[in-house]
């Protein structure tokens, strides 16, 4: 029995948790400290993988209302009875949509080489440091003094920094593009994000106006049938 269990676990699972390993932790990491070379490999030698870009979006959510429920109250003056999860979750989804979009509209007119996959993937992963510092951080902030807070504040500073670093040069690197280019891209990818949240705002009011437009025809044929069977 015991040999089974061997036999499986070198055979079967070992392998499994070695390539869940390289690609969760040891690949986003190596993208840290070697970010050309890792963006490199990224896009030319597929080594980004959709399924953990989307894991760490989980994980990014997941941390957002960590850090909402559980950051110390030195800090958090937020109620914890007032967080809607859909809100954290449509928030976080809608901001990295748009960014996508937005930077794939604006790199596609400029000749930019990444693909929407390509651009999905950098933004993703680019999540990693945020995610692997913030979950323990906001732990820790519960143990922290007034005092120590400020070290807190910085380490998650540093994470942010880290992220908006990778996020950079990765859309540097899958696009081909020099430095300056690149921080064009950026100011037009943000413009392009708040034309697709306007453009997302009034198809909205569109919907809502043409819904009450159907609500209030449908509540006058009614009012009208009403009337008629008192008649």
């Amino acid at each position: 029995m015991k040999t089974k269990i061997k036999n499986f676990y070198q055979n079967g699972m070992k392998p499994k948790l070695k390539t869940f390993y390289h690609d969760v932790f040891k690949f986003p990491s190596y993208l840290i400290f070697h970010p050309f070379d890792g963006f490199y490999e990224l896009k030319r030698e597929k080594k980004g993988k959709v399924w953990v870009g989307f894991l760490f979006v989980i994980l990014f959510i997941l941390f957002r209302i960590h850090q909402y429920l559980n950051e110390s109250i030195i800090i958090n003056s937020r109620n914890p009875n007032n967080l809607n999860t859909m809100t954290e979750i449509l928030t976080v989804t809608l901001v990295l949509a748009m960014f996508v979009l937005g930077n794939w509209s604006i790199t596609t007119l400029l000749e930019g080489k990444g693909k929407l996959k390509d651009i999905f993937l950098v933004t993703s992963y680019a999540l990693f440091p945020i995610v692997i510092i913030g979950f323990p951080a906001v732990w820790i902030s519960n143990y922290l003094t007034m005092e120590e807070m400020g070290l807190y504040t910085l380490v998650m500073g540093i994470s942010y920094g880290i992220a908006g670093w990778m996020l950079f040069l990765g859309i540097l690197n899958i696009h081909e593009y020099g430095l300056f280019k690149t921080i064009i891209t950026f100011i037009l990818t943000i413009v392009a994000m708040a034309f697709l949240a306007f453009l997302g705002l009034l198809f909205f009011d569109v919907i809502q106006k043409v819904i009450a437009f159907i609500a209030s025809i449908y509540d006058e044929l009614r009012l009208r049938q009403w009337v008629k069977e008192r008649l």
